[in-house]
């Protein structure tokens, strides 16, 4: 929704993350939630939350008034911005180190660009991660990739293939 205008500190043209992330995170912790994570598209603001058992639309809608009122009592409004809020979802885009941590254990593909200015892409469970390298294993091979050189990377989420309905109860009674 249209919530006015962005505050100079948060405009493109000087926008200061490390103030805009601050702000978001200490006002969500207040609430009892993450900030999972901030983008810019255009004019538009996206900031991605979670919580332990993910959030609902009505917790989402109650938080996006909040972050709104935050967005605009930090500074003069300058030109107009669109603040969208959201749970990041079941596949989750991977970027800032926190982000890796909070993944270990989970099915990842990671796209880095290696020395030679070649891309590779590796697919498997994110073993370790720390500040700088994060450890991608897939059975037979482990990779260590320096965050510095990852072009891409998100979590993958896999549905599991069930019976088909009343498949399982004709096989039961045979």
């Amino acid at each position: 929704s249209e919530v006015g205008a962005l505050p100079a500190f948060f405009c493109e043209e000087t926008m200061n993350e490390t103030a805009l992330w601050d702000a978001l995170e200490r006002y969500l912790a207040a609430e009892g939630l993450r900030l999972d994570d901030v983008e810019w598209s255009g004019r538009v603001l996206r900031v991605l939350i979670d919580a332990d058992g993910g959030v609902d639309v009505g917790r989402i809608s109650d938080v996006t008034s909040g972050i709104s009122r935050l967005i605009d009592g930090e500074s003069d409004v300058e030109s107009p911005y669109t603040l969208e809020v959201s749970s990041p979802g079941l596949e989750r885009r991977l970027h800032r180190p926190q982000q890796f941590r909070a993944s270990i254990g989970r099915e990842v593909v990671v796209t880095s660009r290696l020395e030679s200015g070649d891309m590779t892409t590796v697919r498997g469970t994110l073993d370790t991660a720390d500040d700088d390298v994060c450890v991608v294993a897939d059975g037979e091979h482990v990779a260590t990739i320096p965050l510095s050189e990852i072009v891409s990377a998100k979590t993958v989420f896999r549905w599991e293939r069930g019976a088909k309905p009343g498949k399982q109860r004709k096989e039961a009674s045979r």
